[in-house]
């Protein structure tokens, strides 16, 4: 007999159109190895309503030490794949995620970061510790004129017993990018339960698929189709940047 409550739940469009934070280009981080990856993970990205897509290679000491000159050969192999194959949308262009390490402070210094629009700048923490002069980073970026965002800040496990740290840096402007994989469960319960606490507190300012694998669509595709995405979805509604670059 048919039973209606065992029903799947229909895959809901994410609510905003524009990715800033995305491994999706070909060869030259920890995400996509190649452009046939990278062309099945954009069409993905584009089943879930997404529009534009502003790929984010990291950009770390020793392991990716991307520039301008590594980054857009990758972008311009893919979106060149995708003309080929009649793909309009989403339109793809990229910034980068900066590791705050001695690489990022030497572009800083050189004037040679690859930004998102609007003079937003996308940084992330070391997992292991807080950089020490963190506080002071920010502020000098921000008479820089620049306009920091942090990362995926429910990743760092070392803030969970002092959250206060949590309000102290959103306080003095710097932004933060909450990860769709955090709130998909996709890393942990803490860092499920770390975003949804940043919700509550109204302190995510955009949120990132962070996507690098078929793996974290398929997480994507079911997080989705949830409940939890619903109540996500409608604490968050209004008050997203994403769509504002």
């Amino acid at each position: 007999m048919f039973n209606i409550f065992s029903r799947k739940r229909e895959r809901q469009p994410l609510f905003y159109k524009t990715d800033i934070h995305c491994h999706i280009l070909p060869g030259i981080d920890d995400g996509s190895p190649d452009v046939d990856t990278s062309v099945r993970l954009v069409n993905r990205m584009a089943q879930w309503g997404l529009e534009r897509i502003i790929a984010s290679p990291h950009v770390t000491y020793g392991t990716f030490p991307n520039t301008k000159e590594t980054v857009t050969p990758a972008l311009t192999s893919l979106t060149d794949r995708l003309t080929a194959e009649g793909v309009t949308t989403p339109a793809i262009s990229h910034s980068a995620e900066y590791r705050i390490d001695d690489l990022f402070l030497d572009h800083l210094a050189k004037n040679e970061l690859m930004m998102l629009p609007m003079q937003y700048l996308l940084i992330e923490n070391s997992f292991m510790q807080e950089p020490w002069n963190l506080d002071r980073l920010v502020f000098d970026l921000q008479v820089k004129g620049y306009r920091p965002i942090l990362a995926h800040p429910e990743r760092y496990s070392y803030y969970y017993k002092r959250q206060d740290r949590y309000r102290t840096l959103h306080d003095a402007g710097l932004l933060f990018q909450c990860n769709v994989l955090s709130l998909a469960g996709a890393y942990g319960p803490a860092e499920k339960r770390m975003a949804e606490q940043l919700i509550k507190d109204g302190m995510v300012d955009f949120l990132g698929t962070d996507l690098h694998r078929e793996s974290h669509a398929d997480a994507i595709d079911a997080y989705l189709a949830s409940k939890d995405y619903l109540k996500h979805r409608d604490a968050l509604q209004g008050r997203l940047l994403n769509d504002t670059l």
